[in-house]
């Protein structure tokens, strides 16, 4: 069954429909899970319990009102600052207005590509096979574009806004809690699904799978911050299965047949608000259909690691290159968290910085400039722990 719906053609309009009515019943499971509220500190700065608890339970926790309206209004411009100076398409070297495209001694390219409504990873062997099953691709109007961007790389570069929004003291304290005082970075992107053009991800887990079973346990493949710049919806956002970090590897094949289609039977949706962040385990099983409906998602992702799961580990990336994860690699990175929580400091002085505590003795050595973007922050992305 889920074969032959994947291979029926299927309209954006069908498949927005399909989507409405598979999204009440998710609507109302992700509302009834009690995972959502404000970041809450106690007079110690570390993270409330049961928000704790929360996020253990289900593998996801929705933190509202992190981004105010004014940083919310910041992070904005500054996304569609970088896509305004996009290449036209993959391989050119001008933006819309004939401009040369953003990009020149970026190693690593800023833009990733996808066909509009397409699904560029499901049951193909990319990322090393980890999507399975194919998603639904509905068929393209007439007039669609060739290509629509998917994905910003490196947004600590990119832009501004997202470099401060790295050290927000509430995050920062989210991540300590969940991971310990010495967690470390993993990578920096920013997720665009435009408006009945985004491209669907396949259902995955991020986890790795060569470590023994007592890794399979919370906590050891780390978790992702997820900013939404506008409302996650149920047409547009990313889908769960909650509590499947607990349980090992998914098998996706058998979910799937199990539930006739790609829309997996008790998967939930990630529902939030613009400005709210949400922190979800990497292990947790999820996806996002192509987004046929009418509102845009623009998510900025940042993933954290604790630092013994990573310190000492050789792995292969997918540029093919072998990297040891050594503590002067780590340390190299965390030097830029050390100043993010600077910039953050100069443009909110109201606020509490986030001390921490490993490195607390090099704070003052790592006080931020802007005049410091391109001598530290750019190409800072091929120190990313792609494990």
């Amino acid at each position: 069954m889920a074969m032959a719906e994947a291979a029926a053609p299927l309209t954006a309009q069908d498949h927005a429909r399909t989507m409405a009515e598979y999204s009440r019943a998710g609507e109302a499971r992700a509302r009834a899970l009690g995972n959502r509220g404000p970041i809450r500190l106690d007079a110690d700065g570390r993270l409330a319990q049961d928000i704790l608890d929360a996020y253990w339970t289900h593998g996801f926790y929705v933190f509202e009102g992190v981004a105010g309206p004014e940083e919310l209004a910041e992070l904005r411009a500054d996304v569609d600052a970088i896509l305004d100076r996009a290449p036209v398409e993959p391989g050119a070297t001008l933006d819309r207005h004939g401009r040369p495209a953003f990009g020149e001694g970026v190693l690593k390219p800023p833009y990733r590509w996808a066909k509009p409504l397409s699904d560029p990873l499901g049951g193909t062997t990319k990322n090393n096979g980890r999507h399975p099953v194919a998603m639904s691709q509905p068929t393209l109007a007439a007039d669609a574009p060739a290509w629509t961007v998917e994905l910003l790389d490196g947004n600590l570069y990119l832009m501004n806004a997202a470099f401060r929004l790295y050290g927000h003291p509430g995050l920062m304290a989210a991540a300590e809690a969940i991971l310990g005082e010495d967690f470390v970075p993993y990578n920096e992107v920013t997720f665009i699904k435009e408006a009945g053009l985004g491209p669907s991800v396949a259902w995955h887990q991020d986890g790795t799978t060569h470590w023994d079973a007592a890794d399979w346990e919370m906590g050891a493949h780390g978790f992702n911050f997820m900013t939404q710049l506008y409302p996650s919806t149920a047409g547009n956002c990313v889908w769960v299965l909650p509590g499947s970090h607990r349980h090992g590897k998914a098998d996706i094949r058998k979910l799937v047949a199990e539930s006739g289609s790609d829309r997996i039977e008790g998967a939930v949706p990630m529902l939030a608000g613009a400005g709210d962040t949400i922190v979800t385990n990497r292990q947790l099983l999820h996806g996002s259909f192509a987004n046929s409906s009418p509102d845009r998602r623009v998510t900025l992702n940042a993933g954290f690691f604790p630092r013994r799961r990573v310190l000492n580990v050789t792995t292969k990336r997918l540029t093919g290159e072998v990297v040891t994860y050594d503590g002067e690699r780590i340390d190299k990175r965390l030097r830029i968290l050390l100043l993010a929580i600077d910039a953050r400091r100069q443009r909110f002085p109201h606020e509490k910085s986030y001390v921490y505590r490993p490195l607390a003795d090099r704070q003052d050595e790592n006080r931020w400039s802007e005049a410091m973007r391109d001598t530290v922050l750019k190409n800072y992305n091929q120190l990313d722990m792609f494990i």
